[in-house]
């Protein structure tokens, strides 16, 4: 039987190239991401220093981007919802409201435990990684998250791009496993399993394979070539913990490719050119004063006279070297200006025009257009990440008891964020340039006539991602209030009319007792059947 060491290092020959990629597009952008891949823990690593920081400033501004597109802090990033197909079936329609309510509740809940826990912070960690190096797997454990780099796992795919197995590699101290005082995994010290630099570091492989039998996830770890024990579980194929993403695909490759690697060619050569203004700048910063060999002047003199002093010596016999390269400068610093600007093009850095003109509507035109360039970035994110996140976040709380369990032939979960929140924020721009194109057009009073306020109101607030439920009045609601309203103004109208008739001669009950009587029965009479309800 194959062991998990050996089918890393088997699976190790296909990552070679995508890793050797993956360090070299780290060191000129986060040269701490991504390293070798390495069987000991190395207590020191001397980093190389990128001679500019627009890789850096690129990589950190499109993670965020993309962090706060998949998972918005302030609203939910899916929807649960009843299936279309089914109200009319097996539910009345009418209950679709309260089944609204119950849902925004669970949807809540589900954000709350996302938000107590750190899985934004891998999450993030690991977006940088997709952008630099292409991949990076996410372990959904029972502790949270956690990520491994591309030198730290390797996996295995099919021709469409399913995953049949991942080998992941780590280091984790004896004492984390147990191992100290079981003879079991004692090794010969001249095997190939341990010939770890620190004897207290223990290379731990996990194997994670898809049982054709059963169709389920099974994974185990092992150590010095033995399986641990307690350490085998499973898990559902549509709910793995197990995430390995890309960024970027290619058919029939294993892995990913970053967006790093796509404008790698500009980043060397923003790299040469910022290393050739830093050093030709410090050398033309260096001041060197030149004494002729003939000259009275002695350079000792130069140097010992203090700002101000007054030497002795003739002007001709000094001179100061000069490098006289500012037109190389200015064509070297242009260039890259000019690659600075496309790379920050490229990763979403948002530059506005700097000018006293700048209007508003510019800058929103400006931020619209990056965000419309989200949408191919992580529409695979979308489908790799989102949905697999999201039913495994929500198998794990409907296990503890947290959540109820769905019917899944009913309820159906739905990703709103990502390219659907993209595609929202599109309809709502269209609708509010439809109506402010009618208004400003046809005026205001053509839009009052052509146009239902209420459900331009519905439409915007779907555009949004905003629930309408007890927010936006119903139509039964307005023609309540809107009785109400005339029948207050009805009373008002009758008390008004009252109070001048009773102050007419006619009303005097010294001189006309009997209208008096009259008008207080009419009264009475439309008082009490305003307080009636209206027949249906």
């Amino acid at each position: 039987m194959t062991t998990a060491r050996e089918r890393y290092n088997a699976l190790t020959t296909n990552r070679t190239q995508f890793l050797n990629k993956a360090v070299e597009c780290s060191e000129l952008t986060l040269p701490y991401l991504v390293t070798d891949d390495t069987s000991t823990r190395q207590t020191y690593q001397n980093l190389l220093t990128p001679w500019q920081s627009v890789g850096a400033k690129a990589v950190v501004t499109l993670a965020a981007k993309l962090m706060l597109a998949l998972l918005p802090p302030q609203t939910s990033f899916f929807k649960l919802q009843v299936r279309d197909d089914k109200l009319g079936e097996d539910f009345d329609p009418k209950v679709r409201s309260e089944l609204d309510l119950s849902f925004s509740k669970m949807e809540r809940m589900v954000m709350d435990y996302i938000a107590a826990s750190n899985d934004r912070v891998v999450v993030h960690q690991a977006l940088k990684h997709l952008i630099v190096s292409g991949n990076a797997l996410i372990f959904m454990g029972k502790d949270g998250l956690k990520n491994f780099p591309l030198n730290r796992y390797v996996v295995n795919r099919d021709g469409n791009g399913n995953v049949l197995e991942i080998v992941t590699k780590e280091l984790i101290h004896r004492k984390v496993l147990g191992l100290e005082s079981e003879g079991t995994y004692d090794t010969d010290p001249n095997s190939v399993n341990s010939k770890d630099l620190n004897d207290d570091d223990v290379e731990v492989y996990t194997c994670v394979k898809l049982d054709e039998k059963s169709g389920r996830w099974v994974w185990y770890q092992e150590a010095f070539d033995k399986i641990i024990a307690g350490s085998r579980s499973t898990a559902p194929k549509n709910a793995s913990p197990w995430l390995p993403l890309r960024f970027n695909t290619v058919d029939g490759e294993d892995y990913g490719r970053g967006r790093v690697e796509e404008f790698v060619g500009d980043l060397k050569s923003l790299e040469g050119l910022s290393q050739a203004l830093v050093e030709g700048s410090a050398a033309a910063a260096k001041v060197v004063f030149l004494v002729s060999p003939s000259s009275t002047t002695k350079p000792k003199t130069i140097a010992d006279a203090g700002n101000g002093a007054i030497v002795q010596g003739r002007p001709e016999d000094v001179a100061v070297i000069q490098v006289g390269k500012t037109a190389d400068f200015g064509t070297a610093a242009n260039l890259a200006q000019t690659i600075e600007r496309r790379l920050s093009e490229a990763f979403l850095v948002l530059s506005v025009r700097q000018s006293e003109r700048t209007t508003a509507e510019e800058v929103r035109l400006t931020q619209m257009e990056l965000e419309q360039q989200l949408g191919g970035l992580f529409s695979l994110l979308t489908v790799e990440f989102l949905i697999p996140y999201l039913d495994r976040t929500l198998l794990v709380l409907q296990r503890s008891g947290q959540l109820p369990k769905l019917p899944k032939d009913l309820v159906r979960p739905t990703v709103v964020a990502g390219v659907n929140a993209l595609g929202r924020g599109q309809d709502r721009e269209s609708l509010i340039q439809f109506i402010t194109t009618i208004a400003q057009t046809m005026g205001p009073e053509a839009m009052m006539q052509y146009i239902d306020p209420s459900e331009a109101i519905k439409r915007l607030a779907a555009a949004q991602g905003i629930d309408v439920l007890n927010l936006v009045k119903t139509q039964e609601q307005i023609d309540m209030e809107r009785q109400q309203a005339q029948q207050a103004a009805m009373s008002e109208s009758l008390m008004g009319q009252a109070g001048q008739m009773a102050s007419s001669p006619m009303m005097d009950p010294s001189k006309n007792p009997e209208g008096t009587d009259a008008l207080g029965e009419q009264v009475g009479e439309t008082l009490n059947a305003m307080q009636q309800p209206p027949e249906e």
